[in-house]
């Protein structure tokens, strides 16, 4: 089994394309930089988006759809916005055989045509908040693109809101990162992430704040997997996003954006992974349980595979049975996972002739023979264990390998294997820049007791130095 895959010790990075390719998550795509998902990853991101979705519904947000072609001056509109993403941008010049009257652009992000139509939405206080999300693709023009983490056109969901006060702005931009964000990649993802202040640097164009949500993946390096924004009113101002307050005064008001895409896909297999291929959390899995015919003899095996199905399935557990018995057990077991099941039940009929069947963990490989009568308590009390276990494993490898550190050298040298944690007056503005050329970066602030800083002047900040994908 460990040659199916290149160890990850061996060429992290090989392992993870190794993987996307035997495990048949994705393929490229036939222009360069995008990616088809095949069957067994979609299924994982539907999971991922219908917890998302209730989630953010949860929150007071509405689901809305807006156009996938922006005209290029709405862009414009926002000096910063328009800067920082004009290296990705893809720009539609001509349409119907003609040259357009204006280059449109494929959204790269939605703050300038959601901002064109809050503007016609949004007439007084009583139309605040607004909170709209939408799920779409999304096309950024990918220098080294990577499947799931850098692709030119990704999935994901954007959340964008319009408040009457600034407070109240920040207040919605917070309760959508910690629960909505945090508690998804928490509960269902079983990632351990660490929340904090992107730097002014980092912050997103156009943006006044910038929060993220940061996950060690398996060989020490970050992964962004979420970000939230105060956009002050900056877009406000740009698209005239304004309305008459209870005090009759003319106001612009205080937007948001928010998103998170299929990088989560990217960074479940990262952090989860080992060198039999995928681990997915019990919780998240859409096969929590592969019924497995290990051989048939007279059709009594399979007959009792079914029954334990029908069993598991009545106790809450998604089931899937395997009764391919042309094709030999042992590549079915590799695929199995590969593909990153949680817990495989194997049925055969010697096993079977003494009422046993054998009980196959995902997380830590174990075999337990166990009685026919006893196996759906033993699967539904391992998918509970092990997913816990699986994010216990992921927060220790964090602890591990985040080292404290005063000074840039030390942190430069321990960013070469996880991260550092260090004061953020030891590291400042031209500190980040000297990181930077080290392809080392500020991942976040955050306060001493672990909570999110207004501003990066704050006294006392620590920040995450690592290298990132």
């Amino acid at each position: 089994m460990a040659r199916v895959l290149t160890p990850r010790a061996e060429d992290f990075p090989r392992w993870y394309q190794d993987l996307i390719s035997k495990a048949e998550l994705a393929d490229n795509g036939p222009v360069r930089g995008t990616m088809v998902i095949r069957p067994t990853a979609y299924a994982i991101w539907e999971r991922m988006q219908a917890d998302m979705d209730s989630r953010i519904k949860a929150a007071g947000a509405e689901n809305a759809y807006f156009p996938l072609f922006i005209p290029e001056s709405y862009l414009k509109r926002e000096a910063e916005h328009v800067e920082g993403f004009s290296p990705e941008l893809a720009v539609v010049t001509h349409g119907g055989g003609k040259q357009l009257s204006e280059p449109v652009v494929v959204r790269p992000t939605s703050e300038t045509v959601i901002g064109e139509f809050m503007a016609k939405w949004v007439d007084s206080y009583r139309d605040l908040p607004l909170l709209l999300n939408q799920w779409a693709n999304v096309v950024r023009w990918e220098m080294r693109p990577r499947v799931f983490l850098r692709t030119s056109e990704f999935l994901w969901q954007e959340g964008h809101t319009a408040h009457a006060t600034e407070a109240d702005a920040k207040a919605y931009t917070l309760k959508i990162h910690h629960e909505v964000y945090e508690r998804h990649m928490r509960d269902l993802l079983a990632i351990p992430v660490v929340l904090g202040r992107k730097t002014n640097r980092e912050r997103f164009a156009g943006a006044t704040s910038t929060y993220t949500l940061e996950a060690m993946m398996g060989d020490g390096k970050a992964l962004q997997m979420g970000t939230s924004h105060e956009l002050g009113q900056n877009f406000a101002k740009a698209f005239d996003i304004g309305f008459s307050s209870q005090a009759g005064t003319r106001e612009h008001a205080w937007t948001t954006s928010w998103g998170t895409s299929t990088r989560m896909l990217g960074g479940l297999i990262m952090c989860h992974g080992d060198d039999s291929g995928m681990r997915i959390p019990p919780a998240l899995a859409p096969i929590q349980a592969l019924v497995t015919v290990v051989k048939e003899t007279d059709g009594s095996i399979t007959a009792a595979a079914r029954a334990l199905v029908d069993d598991l399935a009545a106790a809450g557990v998604r089931v899937k049975l395997d009764d391919r018995v042309d094709t030999p057990f042992g590549r079915r077991a590799v695929d199995a996972e590969l593909k990153g099941y949680p817990v495989r039940v194997e049925v055969g009929p010697r096993d079977l002739a003494e009422g046993r069947v054998v009980l196959v963990r995902r997380f830590d490989g174990s075999k337990t023979p166990l009685a026919l009568g006893e196996a759906v308590g033993a699967v539904t009390a391992a998918l509970e264990a092990d997913q816990k276990a699986l994010y216990d494993e992921a927060l220790a490898r964090r602890e591990n390998n985040t080292v404290d550190v005063s000074t840039l050298d030390e942190a430069f040298e321990a960013a070469a294997t996880g991260w550092a944690r260090i004061p953020w007056s030891q590291v400042g503005v031209d500190g980040e820049a000297l990181a930077n050329e080290r392809a080392v970066t500020v991942r976040c602030l955050y306060r001493a007791d672990g909570s999110i800083p207004a501003s990066q002047d704050e006294p006392d900040l620590t920040a995450i130095l690592a290298r990132s994908y």
